[in-house]
């Protein structure tokens, strides 16, 4: 199939898929004509790395699991110790957003959001006041 049609049928926009094969994540085979052409094992893969990207995996991760996908004879232990730094790494970024959302909070409910220029936001960005 052509590429317009893999597109379709992975839910990837092609300049994506080219952009996979540009960094040899997918080798599509080659028509006579020289256009590309694609395979259902292709589009497989495709999704794969669609739900990969989805799910917050580095393009360097997604070469491992595609490489693990690809590997009947694979240990899940592999695998799995990928999602589990994976989960870390989401785990740490949680905590981190939690913080900045609760300084933020605070911030602004310290703001009387008046006519006056006093601002503890505006404060708190530039470092003036001890965020709590």
């Amino acid at each position: 199939m052509n590429i317009g049609t893999a597109s379709e049928k992975s839910g990837l926009p092609a300049k994506t898929i080219r952009y996979y094969e540009d960094i040899g994540l997918l080798k599509a085979d080659r028509a006579g004509n020289g256009y590309r052409d694609y395979s259902m094992s292709d589009v497989h893969r495709l999704r794969f790395l669609q739900r990969s990207r989805a799910f917050g995996f580095s393009i360097e991760e997604c070469r491992q699991l595609l490489s693990l996908y690809g590997d009947s004879a694979r240990e899940s232990a592999d695998v799995k110790a990928i999602a589990t730094t994976k989960l870390a790494a989401i785990d740490r970024k949680l905590a981190e957003l939690t913080e900045l959302r609760n300084t933020l909070r605070h911030l602004a409910d310290h703001c009387l959001g008046n006519n006056l220029p006093d601002c503890p936001i505006i404060d708190g960005l530039v470092g003036k006041t001890a965020v709590q």
